[in-house]
């Protein structure tokens, strides 16, 4: 947690008129605390404390578009998900009217336990025994959300499974184009090279499409229970593939180098940790799913990373957000997309640089 950074303060007479409103509070002169959470690099989220009560309230960031971004959409899925996979936090109040802090947002419950940030990571020093744990009941939460009945919790209309997969990779290429500030011709190769060589053919599921360590929360450290499942925005209907490609992206392992681990910082490079390969065999093991195509998927999850990079420091560079941690996201976009290359060229999740 931090203090709200300049330009990203919530405006706190309308806000708690709201609440009040909406019998969240009691008294609307009762002190009202905010602070932002920090690990975020997309919608902007803050914890509201007052009356003895905590909030988590969800916005877009200033000079985001909605695809991404679009709060309804993500109260929507956590309106109705919680009563088939109660590892969701359940969505309290959601409102389109911009006059009470200057865009959408939803307030939801806060879920206490530990996230798994690196800093948290850090801090803890975790023994290879304790990331086993870690591994299995974040796998574990993965594939239960992948088997959900999604038609049992009316989620049967939030995306269309079919073309799922020829949708992404035309649509993320022309975001990327649109957001683009280099010539990265690294992003030119991996684009066309998913457009040839796409499935054309897979499962479909609910996907959360951001799925890793700091999106759940732990209940304790003992680490037998994730409690709560974070950031749904991108949830939708589609290739559970896919959602398990985005996880690989972000699972850095020793072995990527310093240059990978520096840019992608993540707990998994940690000893216990199973290496990229091994977590795609527990994944199958756990799901029963057939795993092919493996390198589109990582692929895939790699340029879907680069091109939310890439968007955000776009944001910066046009001087929409002030946050100093978007500085050289760019550079962290191409990196991305030349590992992108190396796993294409040699047909392969890891040891890319060997």
């Amino acid at each position: 947690m931090q203090k709200v950074r300049k330009g990203e303060e919530l405006p706190e007479v309308s806000l708690k008129q709201y609440l009040l409103e909406n019998k969240l509070i009691e008294d609307v002169n009762a002190e009202l605390n905010v602070t932002q959470f920090s690990n975020g690099f997309s919608n902007l989220t803050y914890l509201l404390e007052i009356e003895n009560k905590s909030y988590v309230l969800r916005r877009p960031p200033a000079g985001a578009v909605k695809r991404g971004h679009d709060m309804g959409r993500e109260y929507k899925i956590l309106s109705r998900l919680y009563k088939g996979f109660p590892k969701s936090p359940k969505a309290l109040v959601y409102t389109e009217d911009t006059d009470v802090i200057g865009a959408s947002f939803y307030v939801m419950e806060k879920v206490d336990g530990v996230i798994l940030t690196m800093r948290e990571a850090k801090k803890r020093q975790i023994s290879p025994e304790g990331y086993q744990k870690i591994t299995n009941e974040w796998l574990d939460t993965f594939v239960e959300l992948h088997g959900l009945d999604y038609e049992s919790v009316g989620l049967g209309d939030l995306g269309r499974p079919a073309g799922y997969v020829e949708r992404q990779v035309t649509n993320w290429g022309k975001q990327y184009l649109k957001a683009a500030t280099d010539d990265v011709p690294e992003a030119t190769r991996v684009m066309q090279w998913m457009q040839e060589y796409q499935p054309r053919e897979y499962d479909h599921s609910l996907i959360h499409n951001d799925f890793k360590y700091d999106n759940v929360v732990f209940e304790d450290d003992s680490w037998s229970k994730i409690r709560a499942v974070l950031d749904w925005e991108m949830c939708t209907l589609g290739d559970p593939l896919m959602d398990l490609g985005g996880s690989l992206a972000y699972w850095t392992t020793p072995a990527d180098g310093e240059l990978f681990s520096k840019n992608l910082p993540s707990p998994t490079i940690f000893p216990g940790n199973p290496k990229r390969s091994e977590l795609v065999e527990m994944y199958a093991q756990k799901s029963g799913r057939d795993i092919r195509n493996l390198t589109f998927y990582y692929v895939f999850g790699l340029f879907k990373l680069a091109v939310i990079a890439q968007q955000i420091y776009y944001r910066y560079h046009k001087g929409l957000t002030t946050d100093e941690r978007f500085a050289s996201l760019n550079f962290a976009a191409k990196m991305l997309c030349v590992i992108g290359v190396q796993a294409i060229e040699k047909d392969r999740i890891e040891d890319l640089f060997l």
